[in-house]
């Protein structure tokens, strides 16, 4: 059994694919529309088989939650070693983005950095162990 893919709500859905697919290396799958209700989403696949979704719809709650609040917090994508965290990391902030944690060695062995998306949504950037 594995997981086939996630999904996430965004505002800026061509915002957040050109995030991924500028410093993940993503795929974005065509645009998928339904005029009827309005929904739209992107699948987009990284090089190991795991997918997110993107999606939007007119009618959204943008419901405000703490940085400690229930709900998925994070993604996780490992992106090589420590070098490539340090340099994927650096990029991003080079491109504005906001950094949560710059690379360190987390308690439980990750090499790893904190960053947030365009949409604000926390990404970890790990080296492989």
């Amino acid at each position: 059994m594995k997981i086939q893919h996630v999904a996430i709500y965004v505002h800026d859905m061509e915002g957040e694919k050109d995030f991924f697919v500028k410093y993940f290396g993503a795929k974005a799958s065509e645009k998928y529309h339904n005029f009827k209700s309005g929904f739209s989403s992107y699948f987009l696949s990284f090089d190991d088989g795991a997918i997110l979704e993107i999606m939007q719809r007119p009618t959204m709650e943008d419901l405000t939650k703490g940085t400690w609040r229930t709900g998925w917090h994070h993604i996780a994508i490992e992106v090589g070693g420590r070098k490539d965290v340090d340099d994927l990391t650096r990029r991003i902030q080079e491109d504005g983005y906001s950094i949560v944690s710059g690379a360190r060695t987390t308690g439980d062995g990750y090499y790893e950095s904190s960053v947030l998306d365009n949409e604000g949504n926390s990404i970890e950037i790990i080296a492989n162990r």
